[in-house]
């Protein structure tokens, strides 16, 4: 689906018409450049290139910087891949949020927060101490049994346990566009996105 690339600035809160006071995302969206554009004659497939926040020169790859300037424009720190744009776009387009306009719903990519190795309760959402309903009778915030004894004679794959927790893909759907403002390329978005402040995200038609 059609997109943009943007940075999320923090969250807010704003008034509704009825005086409800709802929170919501603040989204840097683009401006975007169009670095390649690709037809199913040539790519297979028929897609617009994005790339989002100057970068410098030095900090390039020699291969990337030829990508760039042939598509006539400086180099980007993030590119992003849109299908279905409904305006033909050439190279060196821009695009902003004014794309946003008449849209209401969008969905958001991100990198969700990484929170490093966790237990089973944070992780899987476990009893613990209060529901009792895993663990040992003297350590509750532990899994307890994780699996049987003789037979099978080993662990299941996809057994609920301690692990890495964060720092995945995620996507939410659906949320709510409140506010478009072209003059500061902002977006403001009812709820909350995933990742942390700064980190780059994808918004979606």
């Amino acid at each position: 689906m059609p997109g943009l690339l943007g940075k999320k600035i923090g969250m807010t809160s704003v008034f509704s018409a009825e005086g409800k006071n709802v929170p919501c995302t603040v989204i840097e969206a683009g401006p975007c450049v169009v670095t390649q554009v690709k037809s199913v004659e040539k790519d297979g497939y028929a897609a617009v290139q994005l790339g989002f926040q100057d970068k410098k020169e030095k900090h390039t790859t020699k291969p990337l910087m030829g990508h760039f300037k042939k598509a006539g424009v400086t180099p980007k720190k993030h590119l992003a891949e849109f299908k279905e744009f409904e305006t033909e776009l050439k190279l060196g387009d821009t695009v902003t949020v004014e794309l946003f306009n008449d849209v209401t719903f969008v969905d958001v990519i991100g990198t969700s927060k990484g929170k490093g190795f966790q237990g089973v309760v944070k992780r899987h959402g476990f009893g613990g101490v209060g529901q009792a309903t895993h663990g040992q009778h003297n350590r509750a915030r532990k899994p307890g049994s994780i699996g049987a004894c003789s037979y099978p004679a080993k662990v299941f794959k996809g057994m609920r346990m301690g692990g890495q927790l964060g720092g995945d893909r995620v996507t939410v759907q659906n949320l709510q566009v409140l506010k478009v403002l072209p003059d500061h390329n902002l977006l403001l978005i009812k709820g909350s996105v995933p990742g942390c402040k700064g980190s780059i995200v994808i918004i979606e038609k």
